[in-house]
């Protein structure tokens, strides 16, 4: 019988909490190393797949293909509890993968490509960038400083989805020292999901 293919790239985080979601729900999959560096994802045969020519890209053990991080792990997570059971805690959820995706990744992620892959200094970061990212980074502070994660008491998507970036945000060159709280629930979530690198 045919296994769901992930088609993802191992630097990038929203490839990442992909791969971290469908282990944690014991779902078998083979992982397609993408590497976007050398524009794998730009061929006829991934377009053909995905015409947006991104990865994550998962093609269901029926062939179906689906793309874009959060709507990957929300397909998968249906059912879990991974997804809360309340409304307004699901919505919740729902508000911070919006968040994640708008307000969050093009800041952290952004900076962390021109630092890590691109070889820029930190300080040749756009400000604006910057001073975005900081700004994504103390959110997360202000929720997390009461409470164990971003909706209730236990780990969702939503912790899935914010971790992969922010755990790495130092090789974007932002500094997670003055956000205790952030930093104790980065351990959290890794712990919850086992992430070991």
């Amino acid at each position: 019988m045919a296994k769901v293919r992930v088609y993802g790239d191992s630097i990038s985080g929203n490839c990442l909490k992909v791969k971290w979601t469908l282990d944690h729900l014991g779902v078998a999959f083979d992982w397609v190393e993408t590497d976007v560096l050398k524009v794998e994802t730009r061929t006829p045969a991934f377009l053909a797949l995905n015409p947006a020519g991104q990865v994550p890209l998962v093609v269901l053990e029926d062939g179906r293909p689906l793309a874009q991080s959060n709507a990957i792990l929300l397909h998968f997570a249906e059912g879990s509890p991974l997804i809360p059971a309340d409304a307004y805690d699901r919505a919740r959820m729902l508000e911070w993968l919006f968040w994640e995706q708008y307000s969050h990744e093009p800041y952290l992620a952004v900076a962390r490509f021109q630092v890590r892959y691109l070889g820029k200094a930190p300080g040749e970061i756009d400000a604006k960038l910057v001073e975005r990212g900081y700004g994504a980074l103390q959110r997360l502070e202000d929720a997390l400083r009461d409470a164990p994660f971003l909706v209730g008491p236990s780990f969702s998507l939503a912790d899935i989805s914010l971790v992969a970036y922010t755990r790495v945000a130092p090789e974007g060159g932002f500094d997670l020292a003055p956000y205790g709280a952030v930093r104790a629930w980065i351990g959290r979530v890794e712990a919850a999901l086992d992430i070991r690198d």
